[in-house]
C-alpha cells in the first residue's frame, strides 16, 4: 500500500493524516511518524500496514482518553471502563478493545496523566470536605474502581474526625432544640450514615453538650 500524501493535521497539534492509496485517511502521531519512517510515496507492505493501523487506532484511543482527563480525573478502572464501553447505538464498536485500553492507560500512568493514588486523595478530599465519614469514602473508593492499596493512605491524609463532626454539628443543630434526647439521635443516626465511627460520633455529641445517657 503506497502513502499518497503525508502531511500534518490542522486541527491537532502533534497529529499527521497520512493519505493511503486506497482513499484511507489514518491519523497518526509524531511518534509512529518517525517509528515507521513515513513519507509520501512510501509503499508499506501488508505487515507494516497493518502495525500502522493499529498504532493509528492506539493513537486515536489516547487521544479520547487525554480528552477525558482533562475534564476530570478518573481512576484507572473507570478509564478502562469508558474506553470498553458499548455506545448507544449497539451497531458500532466500542472505542477500543481491553487490550488495547489497558495499553493506553499503562501509557498515560508511565506519563503521569493517570494516577490512582493522587486520584483516592481527590476523591477523599472531596467527600470528607463534604463531611462523610471513613467508611462512606471508602465506599465511594470502591465504587470508582480505586486499588485498596491507596484508601488508608488517602484517608490518613485527611484532618481527624473531630473536626468534621463538629462541623456537621454545629450546622446540623444551630436552632434545634437541645432539651429534646431526640435532637441528638437524629444527628447521630445523620453521622452514621455518613460513615463515622460510632465512638466518634458520641463523642461529637458530647463535645456538643449531650451528656443524658438515653442519648447513647
Amino acid at each position: 500500500m503506497r502513502i499518497n500524501k503525508l502531511a500534518p493535521s490542522t486541527h491537532v497539534q502533534g497529529r499527521w493524516l497520512c493519505h493511503l492509496e486506497d482513499g484511507t485517511i489514518l491519523r497518526v502521531g509524531e511518534a509512529q511518524v518517525v517509528a515507521f519512517g513515513l513519507c509520501s510515496g512510501l509503499e508499506l507492505s501488508p505487515d507494516q500496514l497493518e502495525h500502522l493501523r493499529a498504532a493509528a487506532r492506539q493513537a486515536a484511543v489516547t487521544d479520547k482518553a487525554l480528552e477525558w482527563l482533562a475534564a476530570r480525573p478518573l481512576s484507572r478502572k473507570e478509564l478502562v471502563d469508558k474506553l470498553t464501553a458499548r455506545p448507544r447505538n449497539r451497531e458500532k464498536e466500542p472505542l477500543a478493545d481491553e487490550d488495547t485500553a489497558q495499553a493506553v492507560a499503562d501509557r498515560l500512568e508511565e506519563l503521569g496523566y493517570l494516577n490512582d493514588g493522587q486520584y483516592a486523595h481527590t476523591v477523599a478530599g472531596h467527600y470528607g470536605a463534604k463531611g462523610y465519614g471513613p467508611s462512606r469514602i471508602k465506599e465511594e473508593l470502591y465504587r470508582r474502581g480505586v486499588s485498596r492499596e491507596y484508601w488508608e493512605e488517602a484517608l490518613e491524609a485527611l484532618s481527624g474526625p473531630e473536626e468534621a463532626i463538629d462541623a456537621f454539628l454545629e450546622k446540623k443543630l444551630r436552632g434545634a432544640d437541645l432539651n429534646d434526647p431526640k435532637t441528638y439521635q437524629r444527628a447521630a443516626n445523620a453521622l452514621a450514615r455518613r460513615g463515622y465511627r460510632w465512638e466518634d460520633i458520641k463523642d461529637g455529641l458530647r463535645r456538643y453538650g449531650a451528656d443524658r445517657e438515653e442519648v447513647f
